[in-house]
């Protein structure tokens, strides 16, 4: 009878540290965690983590939009056209940003008219470099690329502006929920930006090696120094007959003593 005590006495010492350090929860835990994933498993809108993420990313844009309000950016616009070479000036303008909900874009305004010139908005199929104070955008559309340039007025106006449509642009939800399609998209619009730029250098390079050979055969100096064929010679000129002499009358005599003009001849 002592013998079995000590032995049931020596399991219970056993088994106490073991009993001490596990925890059970209540059945009442495990009956709200099951309730709990049920829940989340029938409710059809919920939030993957990129979601979040990219929830989060513009809780923290739009926060500091309202601390610090947009400030419109004077800059001067040109533009460069499809299949065109040369930039076209088309005046001052003012760069401001519009937030709509969880979307911005970047609106340039003519400063006299306020008329949209261009809108940049979230999704676009550009590529926007700095270039100085310039900062360049290539907006494709369909297989042509139309340039538009916007000269700031100073450094930090262009990392602003550079900033402002890089936000309202590039950071689109399909960037957070499909990154390897959304890079696929702006490779494929930086290579036509590419070979839209090596066949204008092309065209460039071209017109430079003719305008070379032209100058080379010398066709210009031999027409500025021959005369022109078509032309009619040049009129003779009209000789100017030579002055003749005319005679001075005499005056006439007044009768009397008195006598006026050149005393008589003897």
């Amino acid at each position: 009878m002592d013998m079995h005590t000590e032995d049931q006495n020596m399991e219970d010492v056993m088994d106490a540290p073991m009993d001490m350090g596990t925890s059970y929860p209540p059945p009442q835990t495990f009956q709200q965690v099951n309730n709990t994933q049920a829940t989340n498993t029938s409710t059809p809108s919920v939030l993957t983590e990129l979601d979040r993420l990219y929830e989060q990313m513009r809780a923290v844009v739009v926060g500091a939009q309202n601390r610090e309000p947009f400030r419109d950016i004077p800059v001067k616009v040109h533009i460069r056209r499809p299949d065109r070479d040369s930039w076209a000036y088309m005046g001052r303008g003012i760069v401001s940003q519009e937030i709509s909900g969880q979307s911005s874009r970047v609106v340039v305004r003519a400063a006299s008219s306020h008329k949209i010139l261009t809108v940049f908005g979230e999704g676009a199929a550009l590529q926007a470099e700095r270039r100085g104070n310039f900062v360049v955008i290539g907006c494709v559309e369909g297989g042509r690329v139309v340039s538009w340039s916007l000269n700031a007025l100073n450094n930090s106006e262009t990392v602003r502006l550079l900033a402002s449509i890089e936000l309202a642009c590039y950071a689109c939800k399909q960037a957070m929920a499909d990154p390897a399609m959304h890079s696929a998209f702006r490779r494929r619009v930086a290579r036509v930006i590419k070979d839209d730029r090596r066949r204008r250098h092309k065209r460039r390079k071209d017109q430079d090696s003719m305008v070379a050979a032209f100058a080379r055969t010398g066709l210009g100096e031999e027409e500025a120094l021959e005369p022109n064929q078509g032309s009619p010679p040049p009129a003779e000129p009209v000789p100017i007959p030579a002055p003749v002499a005319m005679p001075v009358p005499e005056p006439a005599p007044v009768p009397g003593d008195m006598f006026t003009g050149y005393p008589p001849q003897q």
